[in-house]
Order: structure tokens, then C-alpha cells, then sequence
């Protein structure tokens, strides 16, 4: 807190306060050796995001592995590909995914992006995945189903 002869005002103190409260209390970045192997978390989330796009899954489920941008964009996937069915007059169906290949590259900033090769009948898909380590976990700030 300013001394009563400062020029700093009461506003500008708590503001100040409210930063370092968060700095300490908000989400704290983690180093890959406090995380876990990110590979079940990338296949889990590839086949997650196809589900919530084809209509069988609620995006919800995804909420505490994303980032509020990975969640929206998802969002957006998934109301689009909603929408398109219904002209169509298709149902929402379990899609019957195989996971082929993952691949991870770390990145020097402590993240690792990702990318899972699915297969599906006749097509073949690709989610490209962008996970950074936050509070000893992985959450997912890129998701893309190609």
C-alpha cells in the first residue's frame, strides 16, 4: 500500500495488488518433467473433438483439457456440422475411428505440438494438436480436425 504522502492513489495500489494475486494464484506454467506422457491425453482428445463435430458427444466434456479459444472454435465445428446434417436430414452417429500414427515435437518454449493420424471407413484424418503444461497438466491451446 502507498504511504499517505504518495503520489500513487489507492486505485493504482489495488490494481497493483490484484496483478500479484494473480501472478501468484492464477494458472502456473509447468516443466515437461511435472507432466505426464502427453499421448493418451492426444488420442483421447482427437477422438473427443471428432465426436463433439459428428453430434454424438457434448463439447463440455472437453472443457477442462482446452483453452477457452480451443472450446469456442470447437463450438463453432460443431454447431456448423450440426447445422448440416439437419439440411441433409442425416442422424448423428458414433463415428468408428482407428488412431494410426501420433507424432510429438517439443517445442523449445516447454510445449509440444502433435499431430494424430484417424482412419475412418474410406477417409483418413489428421488433428493437429498444440498442448502446453499449466498447474502440472496438459491442456490443449490448438485443436484442429483436418
Amino acid at each position: 500500500m502507498p504511504s499517505p504522502g504518495s503520489s500513487e492513489s489507492n486505485a493504482q495500489a489495488l490494481r497493483r495488488e490484484r496483478t500479484e494475486d494473480d501472478e501468484f494464484f492464477g494458472p502456473q506454467p509447468s516443466t515437461m518433467a511435472e507432466l505426464p506422457d502427453p499421448e493418451p491425453l492426444l488420442r483421447a482428445l482427437a477422438i473427443c473433438a471428432f465426436e463433439v463435430i459428428a453430434g454424438v458427444r457434448q463439447i463440455e466434456h472437453l472443457a477442462s483439457w482446452v483453452t477457452d479459444d480451443v472450446y469456442a472454435h470447437l463450438r463453432v465445428r460443431a454447431s456448423i456440422a450440426a447445422r448440416a446434417r439437419a439440411v441433409t436430414g442425416q442422424v448423428a452417429d458414433r463415428p468408428r475411428l482407428a488412431i494410426g500414427h501420433v507424432t510429438q515435437v517439443k517445442r523449445d518454449t516447454g510445449g509440444l505440438d502433435a499431430v494424430v493420424v484417424m482412419f475412418e471407413r474410406h477417409r483418413s484424418y489428421a488433428v493437429a494438436i498444440c498442448l502446453e503444461g499449466m498447474d502440472r497438466r496438459w491442456r490443449a491451446s490448438v485443436l484442429v480436425v483436418l
